[in-house]
């Protein structure tokens, strides 16, 4: 099964970015095998829909799941219609987030909890 990690940086240590169309990179670890790899996020240079851009660049990488701080409504819908699953409350690092993730300590989201553009000019 392979979970990707909104990150600030291009590593398993890195820290989290609340972000999700804007992102910087993604951590996509596959947890059967231990092995990670990090994802240049190409939706960040989108003037529109970097939600949605984003969203399809996961769902061509064959992800799972995906652990988030804040999502948009166009950026879930991507998801959900691809059967993946999308897990909110990221904080720290990578690391500590695939933690709380494999605890159950992280919240299965239904729905977005952020409205339509809500990443524009945050970090």
């Amino acid at each position: 099964m392979k979970v990707a990690v909104c990150a600030r940086d291009n590593h398993i240590d890195a820290r989290v970015d609340q972000r999700f169309g804007r992102c910087p990179y993604f951590i996509v670890v596959d947890l059967d095998s231990g092995d990670w790899e990090g994802l240049q996020n190409t939706g960040t240079q989108s003037s529109g829909g970097a939600g949605v851009q984003t969203a399809q660049l996961l769902v061509n990488r064959g992800v799972n799941v995906v652990l988030v701080d804040r999502i948009g409504p166009n950026a879930m819908e991507v998801l959900s219609r691809a059967g993946i699953q999308v897990y909110g409350g990221i904080s720290g690092t990578v690391s500590q987030s695939l933690k709380a993730y494999r605890q159950g300590q992280l919240t299965l989201l239904s729905r977005a909890n952020s409205p339509s553009h809500g990443g524009m000019g945050r970090g």
